[in-house]
């Protein structure tokens, strides 16, 4: 009988087999990419504060404005250091959501939040690749 995944399906493993659990922990090289990717996205949202003070004379510089993207920015640069529990996917996405909703601050920020809102989208599309890699055996360091 073969081997059948969560969804009862069988699983078809690569031609060297299922192998062994990786040497080198493979999500770990993702959540590092993951944190570097919050802390840009935190510096880029905290440069939105000189595009919102300077544009129209400094029209959109509200004290709630700049509050909140400066709220953003500092919450993305924390949970860039808080990648290795198993809720940080929920609340990176929660933070992008934060982020797009700041285009009611300024169309910049909403800019800024999409192109990121693509890299995220990017990255969990890696993510997902990779689980599915690991659990096929395809990943050269399950066979060394």
């Amino acid at each position: 009988m073969s081997p059948r995944d969560a969804h009862g399906d069988p699983v078809e493993y690569g031609p060297l087999g299922p192998g062994h659990e990786p040497a080198k922990d493979p999500m770990k090289g993702i959540r590092g990419v993951m944190a570097g990717t919050l802390v840009m996205e935190s510096i880029t949202i905290a440069l939105v504060l000189t595009v919102i003070l300077r544009v129209d004379g400094g029209a959109y510089w509200t004290t709630f404005n700049w509050v909140y993207v400066t709220a953003v920015a500092v919450v993305m640069f924390l949970a860039a250091f808080l990648q290795r529990f198993s809720w940080s996917i929920p609340m990176n996405v929660a933070l992008q959501v934060f982020a797009l909703a700041g285009v009611f601050i300024h169309y910049s920020m909403g800019i800024v939040a999409v192109i990121f809102i693509l890299v995220w989208a990017y990255l969990l599309y890696l993510r997902k690749n990779m689980i599915e890699r690991m659990r096929r055996g395809l990943l050269p360091t399950q066979h060394t």
